[in-house]
């Protein structure tokens, strides 16, 4: 999910897939693209069927460590017996977008993106996504979900600051505590703002801590102007890989991600710590969407229906993700409460900007980034 790029390459378009289902005495073909829901191809049972008979399903962009992706996929396979492609899993929200119009009509499109909020707005501006709604449409939340089906959120977290606490003498808890002289040359994002959801939070996150707001996130380019100026700023972006290398000290990134980091380091020796920062509590959550011109359309759509069952959501959650249907799992008793305890704290309640405050925001970083930490 951090940014790399992607190069697509010539392969055949995969035929559309028909399934067949029975009503009023007879059989009709429906084509998998076109569906808008389960009931379109007469039940789950039936959209099981056409997804198992394409046999495959291509993902982009899914870390093994990130929100529990590894476990998530191979609960999948073993449930469906269905061949999951996953490809390039630390690319970007941007480089999925891409991929879908420089792959359009090959066989090595995305069947699917998980992308961040501003990208799955813009996406779906572009014409991008197919329309779908899960069976568990109607316990989305109405402002996690496009109206239509084009996407709908799925897991989500607040930006945290995680820290190597053998390598930091005292690890820093808020945005203002990173500027300091002892953190230089260690303070990290996972990937570039202009093309990482992750990033984009973080940027997000330090302007409500320096006086900002949804409607302006110019604080935040002044905060990692200034983290540049002081030192402190590391250009490397975050991967397990650095963490345990030692070049990201100090990373700005999801907190089930910092979360999720920690099992894995203590086995290296590291103390990894995730701390959600005093003064910039910023939460966001990802998006789905069924790319319009998937090669497994049928399996696309399945993909989606396991993501948003108490299984799936639940599997998020086990990544130290707060899965889009938390409170009604926990209304309705289908939540991992083991694995709900295990979620970093944070006090009161997540709010969201809105459709054109992400927009702003996104034109001001493009606008911006790299001029706060150039040189």
């Amino acid at each position: 999910m951090t940014a790399f790029l992607l190069v697509g390459a010539a392969a055949c378009g995969a035929a559309p897939t028909t399934a067949t289902t029975s009503g009023g005495g007879s059989s009709a073909g429906v084509d998998a693209r076109t569906a808008a829901s389960a009931a379109d191809f007469g039940g789950l049972d039936k959209l099981v069927e056409a997804a198992k008979k394409e046999g495959k399903l291509h993902v982009i962009a899914l870390p093994p460590d990130w929100a529990n992706y590894g476990k998530i996929i191979e609960a999948f396979k073993a449930k469906y017996g269905i061949e999951i492609e996953s490809e390039t899993p630390d690319a970007a929200s941007a480089d999925e977008i891409n991929a879908l119009k420089t792959r359009k009509g090959q066989d090595r499109a995305p069947d699917v993106v998980d992308v961040s909020q501003s990208f799955a707005i813009s996406g779906a501006g572009e014409g991008l996504f197919a329309p779908y709604k899960v069976q568990t449409w109607d316990k989305i939340p109405a402002n996690q979900k496009e109206p239509s089906g084009l996407w709908f959120n799925d897991y989500g977290g607040y930006v945290s600051i995680g820290c190597d606490a053998k390598k930091i003498a005292k690890c820093p808890e808020s945005f203002a505590d990173l500027l300091k002289p002892e953190y230089k040359g260690k303070v990290a994002l996972n990937g570039n703002p202009t093309k990482s959801g992750s990033a984009f939070a973080g940027v997000y996150a330090a302007s409500l801590a320096n006086g900002g707001s949804f409607d302006d996130v110019q604080p935040g380019l002044e905060f990692f102007k200034k983290l540049k100026a002081a030192g402190n700023f590391n250009p490397v972006e975050t991967t397990p890989a650095t963490i345990e290398k030692g070049e990201t000290q100090i990373s700005i990134d999801w907190d089930y991600n910092n979360a999720a980091y920690a099992p894995k380091m203590a086995e290296k020796g590291l103390d990894w710590k995730t701390v959600i920062p005093s003064d910039g509590k910023y939460f966001q959550l990802y998006a789905q969407a069924i790319n319009k011109d998937a090669p497994h359309p049928a399996a696309a759509r399945l993909w989606q229906e396991f993501l948003y069952s108490p299984e799936g959501q639940n599997l998020y959650l086990g990544g130290f993700a707060r899965p889009v249907l938390l409170p009604a799992m926990k209304a309705d008793g289908s939540i991992d409460k083991a694995a709900e305890s295990n979620l970093p704290p944070v006090d009161g309640e997540p709010t969201f900007p809105t459709e054109a405050q992400v927009n702003k925001a996104k034109e001001a970083l493009a606008a911006g980034w790299d001029a706060a930490v150039a040189g």
